[in-house]
């Protein structure tokens, strides 16, 4: 495909509660070519627009289009960061000085980029390799919290859904995720998808089955609970085992709510570090059951997403569409 629009490079943006990173993505061929990658510690500035000046100065270029993904529900054009303190505004990024300016939810972003991975960019759980290719898929993930979209396909056509499915109540698949709601439900007033799905999740996961097993040991990081369970430590192993089940049984709700039988995908940075846990474990088996439909997920392939900054070949395809 050839570009015919009139800004050639953009800016393109990932903020979290963690990480904020950008880059600069080429617009000139049909696939983005992403370069000058940066990553910024969120907390360590005030606004969006700090760090967005940042990377500016760091990089040494201003284009004229700038999409950024945030972690966050947008409306009005702006953003509350649900897991960071300050907001943001496309008010505010255009008053950089840019000619176009768009905020887009990070997994919206997500949504989008499922358009532009290639197999090498994910490792895939389970036998099924093919989905639907003119069918929805849906992209979910757990990392500093919990997030869900879709991207909807139709007549030739793509929406991507911004949504905060990471919110929607989390629910038991047995007796012991039974057992772990009604300790969490002391700790939260709702025990969230995202209280056991995410980095502080996995932290929340692990506590609640030590006080299930009356075991007792010093709280953890989600990292370190991560390294010790791939280096055998039975307590750490049986976390990320729960985890990884809670995981199957939440993509294979989100894979029936979205209809997404092109495929679901499984972003963030907690998934490609236990890949051991999600191959071997019960992820596919808790993924595919769900009594009368087990048929229909059967047939819909679950994927991690591998490549590091999918993020920004989301928000450079929004960058294409605000160019042409």
């Amino acid at each position: 495909m050839v570009f015919m629009g009139r800004f050639r490079t953009a800016l393109v943006g990932d903020i979290g509660g963690t990480n904020a990173r950008f880059a600069l993505a080429d617009l000139s061929a049909g696939t983005p070519r992403i370069s000058n990658i940066r990553d910024y510690a969120s907390q360590s500035y005030k606004s969006g627009g700090d760090v967005v000046r940042a990377y500016l100065t760091d990089a040494g270029s201003k284009p004229e289009i700038a999409a950024v993904a945030v972690a966050g529900p947008i409306s009005g054009g702006a953003v509350q960061f649900t897991n960071l303190s300050w907001s943001f505004s496309e008010a505010e990024l255009a008053g950089l000085g840019f000619a176009q300016a768009r905020l887009l939810n990070d997994f919206e972003s997500l949504a989008l980029a499922t358009q532009h991975l290639q197999p090498r960019d994910f490792h895939t759980l389970g036998h099924v390799k093919e989905g639907d290719a003119s069918a929805t898929v849906a992209v979910i993930g757990p990392g500093t919290g919990f997030g869900a979209s879709a991207l909807v396909k139709a007549g030739g056509h793509t929406l991507p859904l911004a949504a905060e499915g990471g919110h929607a109540t989390f629910a038991p698949g047995d007796d012991v995720e039974r057992e772990i709601a009604r300790v969490l439900a002391k700790k939260f007033a709702h025990v969230s998808i995202e209280r056991l799905l995410s980095g502080p999740g996995l932290r929340n996961l692990h506590e609640a089955l030590n006080t299930i097993e009356g075991v007792s040991c010093d709280t953890q990081t989600p990292a370190d609970i991560t390294k010790r369970a791939l280096a055998g430590d039975a307590l750490c192993a049986r976390t990320i085992t729960r985890f990884a089940a809670i995981l199957g049984s939440t993509a294979g709700d989100f894979a029936l709510t979205y209809g997404a039988r092109g495929g679901v995908y499984i972003a963030g940075g907690i998934c490609p570090s236990i890949l051991s846990f999600l191959d071997q474990g019960e992820f596919r088996h808790r993924f595919e059951a769900k009594g009368r439909f087990k048929t229909y997920l059967g047939g819909i392939p679950t994927r991690v997403i591998l490549h590091s900054h999918a993020a920004f070949l989301g928000a450079a395809d929004l960058a294409l569409q605000l160019a042409a």
